[in-house]
């Protein structure tokens, strides 16, 4: 990964680091998103309870994500912790790491087009990014979610619509998926098409209203959106599009959401 941090982190900062040494009480790591800077994590830190064999959780060359507990700028010493770093938080980390590597990808991909090296190529759309924001991934996404203009933080126009190109091909805009079933039944004598209205009518409301028939009466909706705050407006209007239309013709109809 080219993407580095200037200067040194701040205590109770996430970091990516590479483990280098291991001893038997402590652990010595590169921290990855930073120049020349490097941690140790006592054996302490390592695990919660008592650690028998350090090297059962740590081995060299493994990367792990810690947290930044004391920087002495004096000493030059930078204290680390693993155990202190939660599953969610490690699962967020790494994302972004692998978000960044993505739009190095993307550099990567112009690069070859433009038969430029990709260690120059991203010094040139980085720089400026990077003034703006914490991490390249995030202009780039800006791109995709907000039409950012890239010529904006200072890239050549031309190098811009050439990115921006490269970047709207290779990430597609941030969805989220909400669920609901329906139980529906008819005693009416078109009840199989009173069924099939309903559902069709809920369909109409948006293109991202999906229906699938589950069986024994079910039906499972589906809706996607760019954010939940329009997801679930759609989703009550096609749910109200059925129960009513069921209602009106003297079916039965129950809806349930589905909780991830």
């Amino acid at each position: 990964m080219l993407f580095k941090r200037e200067g040194i982190p701040e205590e109770d900062e996430l970091v990516l680091c590479t483990v280098t040494k291991v001893q038997f009480h402590s652990v010595f790591c590169d921290l990855d998103e930073y120049k020349n800077q490097s941690g140790m994590i006592h054996i302490s830190e390592v695990s919660p309870g008592r650690i028998r064999n350090i090297r059962d959780y740590v081995k060299e060359g493994k990367k792990v994500v810690c947290l930044i507990l004391k920087i002495s700028k004096e000493r030059g010493h930078i204290d680390l912790s693993l155990r202190r770093v939660n599953e969610a938080q490690r699962r967020r980390k790494l994302d972004a790491i692998k978000q960044e590597q993505k739009a190095e990808k993307i550099i990567e991909s112009l690069a070859k087009e433009q038969k430029k090296t990709l260690e120059d190529l991203y010094k040139v759309v980085s720089k400026p990014i990077l003034k703006e924001y914490d991490m390249v991934h995030l202009a780039f996404n800006d791109v995709v979610e907000t039409n950012l203009k890239l010529d904006s933080l200072g890239l050549d126009k031309k190098l811009a619509d050439k990115l921006t190109k490269v970047i709207k091909d290779k990430i597609k805009p941030k969805e989220v998926l909400i669920a609901g079933e329906f139980k529906l039944s008819s005693y009416d004598e078109n009840g199989v098409e009173v069924i099939r209205t309903a559902l069709q009518n809920a369909e109409k409301v948006d293109e991202k209203v999906n229906i699938a028939y589950e069986g024994g009466g079910r039906y499972m909706l589906k809706v996607t959106a760019k954010d939940y705050k329009k997801a679930e407006s759609i989703m009550e209007k096609a749910k109200n599009e059925v129960l009513n239309y069921m209602e009106e013709k003297d079916g039965e109809a129950v809806f349930e959401r589905i909780e991830k």
